[in-house]
């Protein structure tokens, strides 16, 4: 099984050096650190990471949840946010912004490797959710016979029409 491949956005450079070495101990591969949105949202779109380990506050003119919004526009990786802020306000744009983890620093190594399982095996199960989606969507759509189904009070509802 080939090792997981992670993008650590984070603009401090010893905390962000200290991340990268406790990722390569428990197995990862850190692609890159990178310590701005800017270059957080090319990376990610050019290197196409497993997961993404996102500080809130980094440098440049777009914070770390707007970093990943971006990232999601286009990729559907995910990411778990490295923070230290702890405000309702700051988790509350992280709740919306999709993310698969929030760990306030400092951290222990194992809630790390456990946040990592935890939002890799997520994304997984999301990607054959929707695998499995498109497969259906597609069986009506194509389907040579009208399907239809019966909703609690009996009432005849069409899925597809022939």
């Amino acid at each position: 099984m080939r090792q997981k491949r992670i993008l650590i956005v984070e603009d401090e450079i010893i905390i962000a050096m200290e991340i990268a070495d406790r990722l390569k101990s428990m197995g990862y591969e850190v692609i890159k650190i990178v310590s701005n949105g800017e270059m957080a949202v090319k990376t990610a779109l050019e290197q196409r990471p497993d997961l993404i380990l996102m500080d809130i506050m980094i440098q440049g003119d777009i914070d770390g949840i707007e970093t990943a919004s971006k990232i999601h526009e286009k990729s559907l990786v995910p990411v778990i946010y490295l923070t230290a802020n702890a405000d309702e306000s700051t988790l509350e744009r992280a709740k919306i912004s999709d993310a698969f983890g929030y760990l306030i620093k400092p951290f222990e190594e194992r809630e790390l490797n456990t946040t990592i399982e935890m939002a890799l095996y997520k994304h997984k199960m999301e990607a054959k959710l929707r695998e499995s989606e498109e497969r259906f969507k597609s069986l009506v759509e194509n389907s040579s016979i009208g399907i239809f189904r019966i909703n609690k009070e009996g009432i005849i509802i069409p899925v597809s029409y022939t």
